[in-house]
């Protein structure tokens, strides 16, 4: 028995998934910058159908499984009624979620700098203190303008799936030809 695996057994999605998944971010990118309210808009609404189908599972799971019940029934509910909001009212969605998601970075952000503050503080180290203040700086611009920041996220998301569609290809060529060889 080898505790030690190769690196071909190691790679469990065939090399074209990462290149599927590459064309597919970067399409989704481009779409997010040529058109990022409706692209929004979609991607809210198949969140929507994500919730509401999940929070169906969850209450059909509490009678496969009688452990955790009252959470899967919370969970259930909450999804539901979610995904029914999302799907109700579609525009008012694919402004909200996108802002709550600004506030919840945000506050992230703070928390993250206040951390990286003290570990400064404590020895960590200038540079920890730098990252401490850049996410402090990051968190309270964010919360400055939660909604202006909202409109500017499908922007910032289409450049990552430019960026990371780009490294997935790359990757799947170079595990493409290190099959090869």
């Amino acid at each position: 028995m080898t505790i030690i695996a190769s690196r071909e057994e190691t790679n469990f999605a065939p090399w074209w998934a990462s290149l599927v998944q590459g064309i597919f971010s970067i399409l989704i990118g481009l779409l997010l910058l040529t058109n990022p309210a409706a692209t929004i808009t979609v991607i809210v609404q198949f969140i929507g159908i994500y919730w509401l189908v999940t929070g169906i599972f969850s209450l059909v799971s509490i009678f496969v499984d009688k452990a955790m019940w009252g959470w899967n029934l919370f969970m259930g509910i909450l999804g539901i009624i979610a995904g029914l909001s999302i799907l109700r009212h579609p525009l008012w969605s694919t402004i909200l979620i996108p802002t709550v998601l600004v506030i919840f970075l945000g506050i992230d952000g703070l928390i993250i700098g206040v951390v990286g503050l003290i570990a400064a503080f404590k020895g960590g180290g200038w540079a920890v203190g730098i990252l401490g203040s850049l996410s402090l700086i990051f968190g309270l611009l964010l919360l400055g303008s939660p909604l202006i920041s909202a409109f500017a996220l499908p922007y910032v998301y289409g450049l990552f799936g430019i960026i990371g569609g780009v490294s997935a290809i790359i990757a799947a060529i170079r595990r493409k030809n290190e099959n090869r060889n």
